[in-house]
């Protein structure tokens, strides 16, 4: 086999990039897996993994000169100094915005995986056929039947723990021992479940963090630090689970430091030959070629590698035949809710820092339930005790102060609600050519926002936040609106979106490209509605069940 050829790239090391290289490895396949950034080598460079906080300069918080360079990041509590070298360098990777839109991404072997909430939630149909149904967009290519074997698939392997429930919106798993709910989450869930007659539910959060040893990883060790990269590998992430296993087989060649400027299209065979790299660190231009390219790049970068790989006979990029690419752009829509005081557990306290916590799926829209909106929200939040950084009225200073402090405080409880995003057509992103990156590379220009139907959703967020949270005995409930920029959820979704007609889609049932149909989208580009749940999962599955069918297609010579 030549230097530079193999029979699969996969750009992008994060969730999904990590699972084509797991998948195609495991295979027997030689895999090239390019990502652009540096490599984060996995419980030897998770440097601040167990400082505590007096270690760090600034107690772990942000400077004014952390505040001027990173002008998006700042927006939110994912600027810190923490886990800062975990960020885009936003001076060497800029992007345009039409429309504020808060892109938060990790350009290194791990991408994101290394950062992400861990929330893993299947999809149902009700949110497959929801397009179909509501005349919204296009409908989706698959139904649930045709995921479920793969979600199961990428449950077993990455060790998500959670509760069974019987919820027929939010399917079972193939799940570890739950976590449990603290006794203030016990009772409230328990009122909930009474009061609306089983058709609210509040459950544990189904998160994939390890509650028993799996895999050859330790199981969770409850220090609430997992975005600084876990030493335990007790959450999943490409650097604990996907790489090590890819690995193994002897299979894969990984490259840092590796942008990929385009994907090389042969206009004879109707298919892609492989990809153009330029290093990150020399400016040398290079070529890979495979019999099949994975992009996992991102949902944005991923449709960046497309545009930016326009030819004569696809102007504005590959895949652009349909006018799809680079619209429906979504997230999810989140920062409202409520919460407030506890009162009657003063004597009861819990173990550990639970790095999970509550979740109320969607009951909104379902059923005989219809609001003067479309879709719905679900809500994740938690109880808990206040501690020593706590105000304590009239009382700031003295040795009865400090007395006070080591106590708990009072408990309090929150929900905060995550919503649905509709799949508009005029939110999109496009190149900018007038504005370019630290390699002279175009970036991206980003136009989106929500609409009506969000914001009327959102004061159903809050207002129902509230009812249930003083139904269940809360006191001093308070509703909160906190503001969001689309992009602040950090699930960025389509813009090259999964389809039954190559006329309004970028990619078919089985996420290949329709203009080359060997080259596979598999990340958050894919998606053709958003639901209300984590997406991450799906991204998972539907990268197993595309690697699945690519080399079964190699096998019949058909790509």
């Amino acid at each position: 086999m030549a230097e530079n050829v193999y029979d699969a790239i996969v750009v992008g090391s994060g969730i999904s990039g990590g699972w084509a290289a797991k998948e195609l490895t495991e295979k027997g396949l030689k895999t090239l897996m390019l990502e652009r950034g540096r490599n984060i080598e996995h419980v030897k460079d998770y440097v601040n993994a167990t400082k505590a906080p007096w270690e760090f300069e600034h107690r772990g918080g942000r400077t004014q000169e952390m505040i001027e360079n990173y002008p998006v990041l700042k927006r939110d509590y994912v600027l810190n100094e923490r886990n800062l070298d975990y960020w885009v360098n936003e001076k060497e990777s800029p992007y345009v915005e039409v429309k504020r839109f808060d892109w938060y991404r990790g350009y290194h072997v791990g991408g994101r995986s290394l950062t992400w909430g861990r929330q893993s939630y299947r999809l149902s149909d009700l949110d497959f056929e929801a397009n179909a149904k509501d005349g919204i967009a296009v409908d989706w290519p698959i139904r649930y039947a045709d995921l479920a074997p793969w979600y199961s698939h990428a449950e077993r392997f990455a060790g998500i723990s959670g509760s069974k429930e019987n919820i027929p919106h939010l399917p079972d798993g193939e799940f570890l021992p739950p976590m449990d709910m603290n006794c203030v989450e016990k009772d409230v869930a328990a009122r909930i479940k009474a009061h609306y007659n089983n058709n609210r539910h509040m459950i544990i959060g189904r998160v994939a963090n390890l509650t028993q040893a799996h895999s050859n990883r330790t199981n969770c060790q409850y220090r609430n630090h997992c975005w600084l990269g876990c030493p335990f590998g007790a959450y999943f992430s490409t650097q604990s689970a996907t790489l090590p296993a890819a690995m193994a087989t002897g299979n894969l060649t990984l490259r840092p430091f590796s942008i990929v400027t385009r994907v090389l299209y042969d206009k004879d065979t109707k298919k892609a030959r492989g990809v153009e790299v330029l290093d990150a660190e020399t400016n040398q231009t290079y070529e890979y070629l495979a019999k099949v390219v994975f992009l996992n790049a991102s949902a944005l970068n991923s449709t960046w590698v497309l545009m930016n790989s326009a030819t004569d006979v696809w102007p504005e990029g590959l895949g652009s035949s349909s006018g799809e690419l680079g619209h429906n752009l979504m997230d999810h829509h989140f920062r409202t809710g409520a919460n407030g005081t506890v009162e009657g557990y003063e004597d009861k306290y819990y173990y550990g820092r639970r790095p999970n916590g509550i979740y109320i799926p969607r009951y909104r829209n379902i059923g005989d339930d219809k609001r003067d909106y479309i879709r719905g929200f679900g809500y994740q939040g938690s109880a808990g005790r206040e501690g020593w950084s706590r105000e304590i009225a009239e009382m700031n200073v003295g040795g009865e102060f400090k007395d006070a402090l080591t106590e708990p405080g009072q408990w309090t409880m929150g929900i905060n609600g995550f919503g649905e995003t509709l799949p508009y057509h005029e939110n999109k992103i496009s190149l900018d050519q007038n504005v370019k990156d630290k390699w002279g590379l175009p970036v991206l220009a980003i136009d989106a926002e929500i609409k009506e139907n969000e914001r009327k959703m959102r004061k159903d967020m809050s207002a129902d936040a509230a009812e249930m949270l003083e139904m269940a005995g809360i006191k001093n409930v308070q509703t909160y609106d906190a503001g969001y920029g689309l992009g602040q959820g950090i699930h960025e979704m389509g813009t090259a979106r999964m389809g039954r007609d190559p006329k309004t889609s970028v990619l078919n049932g089985n996420n290949q490209v329709w203009d080359a149909l060997n080259v596979y989208v598999t990340d958050g580009a894919c998606m053709t509605s958003a639901g209300n749940q984590n997406p991450s999962l799906t991204y998972m599955a539907l990268t197993a069940r595309a690697v699945d069918h690519a080399v079964n297609e190699l096998k019949r010579q058909n790509i």
